[in-house]
Formats: structure tokens, sequence, C-alpha cells
């Protein structure tokens, strides 16, 4: 058997403080973007989901397809 020393190291899923940082700075422009345009940030938000309802539709059409 081989020696532990040539085994490659696995990453643990510890994150530094960058993404957090990235992560803080997203969330608080969403915020006052919210905020300062709710008009403008509803509309976002619905078209999204029309998007994301649209993906997902056509996401079973194929597979309806394939089963088909």
């Amino acid at each position: 058997m081989g020696k532990k020393g040539n085994m490659i190291p696995v990453p643990t899923g510890g994150s530094g403080l960058l993404p957090k940082v990235l992560g803080a700075l997203i969330a608080l422009a969403l915020l006052v973007f919210v905020v300062k345009h709710p008009t403008d940030a509803a509309n976002w938000a619905k078209a999204l989901a029309a998007g994301i309802g649209s993906i997902i539709d056509g996401i079973a059409a194929f597979t309806g397809q394939l089963a088909a």
C-alpha cells in the first residue's frame, strides 16, 4: 500500500472572507434597489419568475417528448 503522503488533499469546504463580503455587498445592493425603486424591482421579479417558469415548461415539454 502507498504512503499517506502521496494522497491528494481534498477541500473541506471552508470559505474565506472575500466570498462573504461579496455576498453581503450584493445583498445590500439588492436591498437598496428594492427600497429606492420598488416598482422596477417588482417588474424585474415578475420577469425573472416568468423566465424561470418558461424554462421549467420547456424542460417538461422536452422530457414529455422523450417519453413519447
